[in-house]
């Protein structure tokens, strides 16, 4: 009897119990409802900093790339012109032997003979440093390198190859060329220490569109197969002159448009020939201004040939063999024509070659 009255009086507990542990339950899920959508509501608040950040992130990243990078390459520049200045110290006997007025083959001679330099200073000047068309070295040039893309030893001819890529701007000043200079000479089978233009062989001309020939002493002058708008001729002394330009229809003509080559300047340097051409068949050379000025030539004539220009300005010539006025040695030929011209102040004059140095 006492069991059974226990066990009746036990009944409202364990309905209690019940009852809690099921409200236990119904909170939990109600929590666990409550932290799902929380996460989500965080999620979603989180969202719009995610996006602001990543790009910063990706930028911090990328930055330190860079400037490892850049620093590699400030490295390496720094290196390389601490060796350029290096060489062009090693090299100054020669330099200065060049600049004296010998060519590089009689500078060379002289410092393997006459020092205890050897051939170490040959060696810097010729095969460490770098020889470029602005430096003064004799070579094959194609526009745009300032490098030439070929040169020989014991050939001092600067020879310049325009074809499809055209020049802002060439200006070669202050110059001996041929045998004005100490212990020089033409190539060999060459006559004319400066020759410019196309060829009739390739079938293609020089495109300038200001071509300026100011100040050259010449053993002879000679223009041909040339055509230019505008064509001045002024202020020139020549052993005898025939000027014979013919009228004609030619356009203004300038070399411009899109993405041209660097300008190309040199002065105060010897060579034993200048020549500008065109190398490739039937494609014109092109460059915007061709100056040259200040040259000393000696030993061979000064060709212009297969030229097309805008303005061709020739101002200030001396040219002569010394073999008297009968010989005409500044000649313009009948195969040259222009649109406007001005041709005045030149004169007939007995005038002689440069003396040999």
């Amino acid at each position: 009897m006492l069991a059974a009255w226990h066990w009746v009086a036990a009944i409202p507990r364990n309905i209690w119990g019940g009852f809690c542990a099921v409200g236990r339950g119904f909170c939990a899920v109600v929590c666990a409802v409550g932290r799902f959508f929380r996460s989500i509501w965080r999620g979603i608040l989180a969202t719009p900093g995610a996006i602001w950040r990543t790009p910063l992130r990706m930028y911090r990243r990328a930055t330190v790339w860079r400037n490892w990078l850049l620093a590699k390459v400030t490295y390496l520049q720094e290196e390389s012109a601490r060796w350029k200045t290096a060489f062009t110290i090693a090299k100054m006997p020669y330099t200065a032997l060049r600049a004296c007025g010998l060519n590089p083959q009689a500078a060379a001679a002289l410092l393997v003979a006459g020092s205890t330099a050897g051939t170490g200073v040959i060696v810097n000047e010729t095969l460490l440093a770098e020889r470029s068309f602005s430096g003064g070295d004799s070579g094959v040039y194609s526009a745009p390198l300032d490098i030439p893309t070929s040169y020989t030893e014991g050939d001092n001819t600067l020879l310049v190859q325009l074809s499809t890529v055209p020049v802002g701007e060439i200006v070669i000043d202050s110059i001996d060329v041929g045998t004005a200079y100490a212990n020089s000479a033409l190539p060999s089978g060459e006559s004319n220490a400066v020759e410019i233009g196309g060829s009739a062989a390739k079938s293609n001309y020089l495109e300038v569109g200001h071509l300026i020939i100011d100040r050259w002493h010449c053993t002879t002058f000679r223009m041909e197969n040339t055509e230019a708008h505008t064509l001045n001729i002024t202020g020139s002394v020549a052993d005898g002159l025939s000027i014979s330009p013919v009228p004609g229809v030619i356009r203004k003509r300038a070399v411009g448009g899109g993405n041209r080559a660097e300008n190309m300047s040199v002065a105060n340097s010897t060579y034993d020939m200048i020549k500008i051409e065109a190398p490739t068949t039937s494609v014109n050379g092109q460059v915007d201004v061709l100056r040259i000025s200040n040259l000393a030539t000696r030993g061979g004539g000064c060709l212009i040939s297969y030229v097309k220009a805008g303005t061709i300005s020739i101002e200030y010539l001396t040219v002569g063999a010394g073999d008297g006025l009968a010989v005409k040695d500044l000649v313009v030929a009948t195969t040259t024509s222009y649109t406007v011209a001005d041709i005045s102040d030149n004169v007939e004059e007995l005038t002689s070659p440069l003396p040999a140095p």
